[in-house]
């Protein structure tokens, strides 16, 4: 057989889609490796990863002997009968730490990092917090199972999909994304950069506008109507035509569909408007935070709808004058008062 033939039959395999190797490309291999040709360009010819022609090799290969495909078929075959190995969470004394810690309030996560930090060369008390993940969704059921999972932080009934880096709520049009934003905005030495987003009430029916001002860490609650775009637009609208031009430059939101109308937004405030990437939240660092701190007084599950703007007002005021170390024992409202009593210029200059 000639290269050309062999080059013939593998571009005939291609156009089947296997994960394991078939027979077939098996026999491709073998003649491949009797014919000299490199792993590469039996990879080429089969339409695989040079790293699968040789992971096939290392694996059918019987040491000392020259790899061929009836022997590697047989191999595999037999490999693909054997059991997998059971889930680690079924080691009842792994099932039991991983309970109580939850029970204590730990992460999937926190969980798995003490068990490598408590037995660092014992792998069969290690767990990832994927295994904690997939075992808690799969392995319990019943009450035990509504125990264990209430017990998570974000109690969900169901796992939901991995994102993969997509942003599952859809488009918001035109936004501008934060790798436009200003570079001074990252720096927070010059005020007037805002970051905001929603807190939502029981079962996402009400939701309160939270902002927060990069630079002096002043926080402003919206009251809003609804969780629609245009309760969002009117109530962000409401709170911050009381904040000085000077000091209302940009605002750094996420891309919750409740911004849809955005541009009415800016164009109303003279403000510009970027979105952070999708699940990076980090990128809102600040208002993230300050949301945490905001649920003492409007815990999750209560209806957001029932408090009055002066009531919202109240409860930031209390935020406004905590003494902050970022601001050096000052507090957000002093340092947001001296800003507005002066030019809007770099804190310390």
């Amino acid at each position: 057989a000639t290269r050309p033939a062999l080059m013939g039959y593998g571009v005939a395999m291609r156009t089947k889609s296997y994960r394991h190797m078939s027979a077939e490309e098996r026999e491709t291999v073998s003649l491949g490796l009797a014919r000299g040709y490199s792993l590469r360009t039996m990879a080429t010819v089969l339409g695989r990863a040079p790293s699968t022609v040789s992971r096939e090799l290392a694996r059918n290969t019987t040491r000392g002997c020259p790899y061929r495909a009836c022997t590697a078929q047989v191999q595999a075959a037999a490999r693909a009968c054997q059991p997998r190995r059971p889930r680690k969470l079924l080691d009842p004394w792994l099932w039991q730490y991983v309970r109580t810690h939850l029970a204590e309030g730990c992460s999937p996560e926190q969980i798995a990092g003490r068990l490598r930090r408590a037995y660092p060369d014992d792998m069969g008390k290690q767990l990832s917090a994927e295994t904690i993940y997939v075992g808690l969704y799969v392995l319990p059921h019943g009450e035990l199972r509504s125990e264990l999972l209430a017990a998570l932080r974000q109690a969900r009934k169901a796992r939901r999909p991995r994102a993969r880096g997509t942003d599952r709520r859809g488009q918001i049009p035109n936004m501008t994304p934060i790798a436009e934003r200003p570079a001074e905005v990252a720096t927070r030495t010059v005020p007037g950069h805002w970051e905001g987003d929603l807190i939502k009430g029981a079962r996402n029916g009400s939701a309160v506008g939270t902002l927060v001002e990069r630079t002096t860490r002043l926080v402003i609650l919206a009251r809003m109507e609804g969780t629609d775009a245009t309760s969002a637009r009117q109530g962000f609208t409401k709170t911050l035509r009381h904040v000085p031009a000077l000091l209302r430059n940009t605002l750094t939101y996420d891309r919750g569909k409740e911004m849809a109308e955005h541009e009415q937004l800016a164009q109303r405030l003279a403000i510009q408007i970027y979105f952070a990437d999708p699940y990076r939240p980090w990128q809102r660092g600040t208002n993230e935070n300050t949301n945490g701190l905001l649920r003492q007084y409007l815990p999750k599950g209560t209806d957001l709808s029932g408090y009055s703007q002066r009531e919202l007002n109240a409860i930031a005021h209390r935020l406004n004058t905590r003494p902050r170390k970022c601001l050096d024992f000052a507090t957000p409202l002093e340092v947001y008062a001296e800003l507005r009593s002066h030019s809007p210029v770099a804190l310390g200059t």
